[in-house]
């Protein structure tokens, strides 16, 4: 393992083969972060936290403005905390905030391979199935179920225990309560 400079590993973690947690890291409690994983700089896990193999936690955001000579990367500064009780599948990757935090809540879980975009909020208690890629600057509520493959576009607000059916594409806000199936 790499743990950087300033980081900080709380009692009972345990670290797999291969993990990278980058400087000023803090993971907390009881933690279990499986080989492979990388935790990049600033980063923040609360306690009980589970990743599992080959995550990355705090990659920069998908950010890029046009140029004279091409497209120009925007600086990714912010941060990605993980609350108590997360839990995040095989090659799930969370993106850190352009500015500010990407957040995902407490208790919540993600499957295997999902995408999570710069700048998401997920409420607490969510659960989200393989594949599902949320893109940048969504806020999602507490208790949002999401089947595999899901696709929802930027800057979309997902109420609470709203429900979205597998390969569902979502390009608009949705109310608190919601069942959603379809593309779109």
């Amino acid at each position: 393992c790499v743990i950087g400079a300033g980081a900080v590993v709380g009692a009972g973690t345990r670290l797999g083969a291969h993990v990278v947690l980058g400087p000023d890291v803090i993971v907390g409690r009881d933690c279990q972060i499986h080989a492979g994983v990388c935790v990049r700089e600033r980063c923040r896990l609360g306690d009980r936290v589970i990743l599992h193999a080959n995550c990355v936690v705090g990659s920069d955001g998908f950010g890029y403005r046009p140029g004279p000579d091409g497209l120009v990367k925007i600086p990714q500064v912010g941060v990605v905390v993980l609350e108590d009780d997360v839990e995040l599948g095989a090659g799930t990757c969370v993106d850190r905030a352009t500015v500010g935090q990407t957040v995902v809540g407490r208790g919540t879980k993600l499957d295997n391979l999902v995408q999570i975009g710069h700048n998401v909020v997920i409420g607490a208690h969510c659960v989200i199935s393989a594949q599902t890629g949320i893109s940048g600057s969504c806020r999602l509520g507490d208790g949002v179920t999401m089947g595999g493959q899901v696709g929802v576009a930027d800057h979309v607000n997902i109420g609470d225990r709203v429900r979205v059916g597998a390969k569902s594409g979502l390009h608009r806000d949705a109310p608190a309560g919601s069942e959603l199936f379809g593309y779109p």
